[in-house]
């Protein structure tokens, strides 16, 4: 990867990952109760490189839920990955031919998630304390299907295990296609900074392409991840809620060194609006309207800062998702100071 100063406005070939060649170089990451179907075909429509669903466990696979039902739906353009996690092989090998079944294009395989109801269960960044098993499920869910497979992970368990370069050297030597790398360890959890130079001993181990992730806020972070980790992309996490278009002006950043326009007040309630209404049509409208208040709350945290707690606060405890769609237009197209007209 070229250095900062060279970024931008060059014709950089494109990321192949296992025979799949991605648009750009900036990725929506796969979050847990954020990024819908909706939120995912919205980023992809703003020009994400790639998006990736949710995580599905290989229990909830099995079970055949709606919310597993959900996560596995095709979101937008683009290669439609599907995020696994499990802790034992046959688990993931299961996950993995069900994901397949169901349409995907790719399979990633989640070895970095931190929250305690995942690694409890020996999932996720948990994996990062025995390679051997790490290893062993990546190979499982290769054999399981066709379609190419990545691995995301973290820096390692702790600061005295930081082992991502020898994970993913397993993992490309068990057939993944393509390594992301959170630049903090699992103990970490969302604390502090995300260390970029640590990403490039992965870069380092690998011949695969590899993907920085952790705090990339916007076009400068987005170079400068680049920059710092050799990486060949960046993936973006929490900084896409409430802008989903972000991912789309960081790919476009990359490869062109031009920036785009943010999104008019219009613009973004008309955005906003389109989740709403695609949450409420896939999940139902008491259930679509609770998934979507924390995005309404971004959408005018992201454009109006602290302005606006009346409207705001309406706006994401109201039960109705009618009155949420006039309170967004009132709050974008009218002003945050204007008095809803909404009914008691």
């Amino acid at each position: 990867m070229a250095a900062a100063e060279n970024l931008g406005g060059f014709e950089l070939p494109p990321l192949n990952i296992g025979g799949i060649k991605l648009t750009g170089r900036a990725l929506l990451a796969p979050m847990a109760g954020v990024t819908d179907p909706t939120m995912r075909r919205i980023a992809s429509r703003f020009g994400a490189s790639a998006t990736i669903s949710e995580m599905v466990t290989a229990a909830g696979v099995a079970r055949g839920d709606r919310e597993t039902a959900l996560r596995l739906a095709r979101a937008g353009e683009g290669p439609r990955i599907i995020q696994i996690a499990a802790r034992e092989p046959d688990e993931m090998a299961a996950a993995a031919r069900c994901a397949e079944a169901a349409g995907a294009d790719w399979i990633d395989i989640n070895m970095g998630c931190p929250c305690k109801r995942v690694t409890g269960g020996l999932a996720g960044a948990a994996l990062m304390r025995d390679l051997d098993h790490a290893a062993r499920l990546i190979s499982a869910a290769r054999d399981a299907i066709c379609v190419p497979l990545s691995v995301k992970m973290r820096l390692g368990w702790d600061d005295s295990s930081r082992n991502a370069a020898e994970l993913a050297r397993r993992a490309e030597a068990e057939g993944a296609k393509m390594i992301t790398v959170h630049g903090r360890t699992r103990q970490q959890f969302y604390s502090g900074r995300a260390d970029w130079r640590a990403i490039a001993d992965v870069k380092a181990a690998v011949r695969v392409p590899v993907i920085a992730n952790g705090d990339c806020a916007g076009e400068e972070d987005a170079v400068e991840m680049l920059a710092h980790s050799g990486a060949d992309g960046v993936m973006i996490g929490r900084a896409a809620l409430g802008r989903p278009w972000i991912v789309g002006d960081i790919a476009h950043f990359i490869q062109s060194g031009g920036r785009r326009a943010a999104p008019t007040a219009a613009q973004r309630a008309e955005i906003a609006r389109e989740h709403l209404e695609g949450l409420v049509r896939s999940m139902g409208a008491a259930a679509g309207l609770r998934h979507a208040r924390k995005h309404l709350a971004a959408y005018v945290d992201r454009w109006a800062g602290g302005a606006g707690a009346n409207r705001r606060r309406a706006l994401v405890t109201t039960t109705s998702p009618d009155d949420a769609a006039r309170l967004i237009d009132l709050i974008f197209l009218r002003g945050l100071s204007a008095e809803p007209e909404i009914a008691a």
